[in-house]
């Protein structure tokens, strides 16, 4: 069974910055052979993907909504995978998701929601 495990959330005022990180464990688990992405949810909206990143060697996808402000990155040595997120916008206010694909699955672009395994998110609230 894979955990995953955000944290980084917080407040911070429009234009400011963050960076999410992502822990990801379990028996034998290693994030290089995984597909992974990020995903957020606002109250009261649809989920939005945010993007994803398919495994060594593959593509990086994007939302337009977050296009050129966040950067997404990963560190299969530690298992671990991030968010960069710069010049936020109080409308990036949500509670944010990271995910793995199912073994051996590519992310098809930013709105591909074919999670397998994702936690239980981390707070982002932008705000003067």
């Amino acid at each position: 069974q894979v955990q995953l495990v955000e944290s980084g959330g917080g407040l911070v005022q429009p234009g400011g910055s963050l960076r999410l990180s992502c822990s990801a464990s379990g028996p034998g688990f290693t994030l290089d052979y995984y597909a992974i992405g990020w995903f957020r949810q606002a109250p009261g909206k649809e989920r939005e993907g945010v993007g994803c990143i398919n495994n060594s060697g593959g593509s990086t996808f994007y939302a337009e909504s977050v296009k050129g402000r966040f950067t997404m990155s990963r560190d299969n040595a530690r298992n671990m995978m991030y968010l960069q997120m710069n010049s936020l916008k109080p409308e990036d206010t949500a509670r944010y998701f990271c995910g793995t694909f199912p073994l051996g699955v590519s992310c098809g672009g930013p709105y591909d929601y074919g999670y397998y395994n994702w936690g239980q998110g981390t707070q982002v609230t932008v705000s003067s």
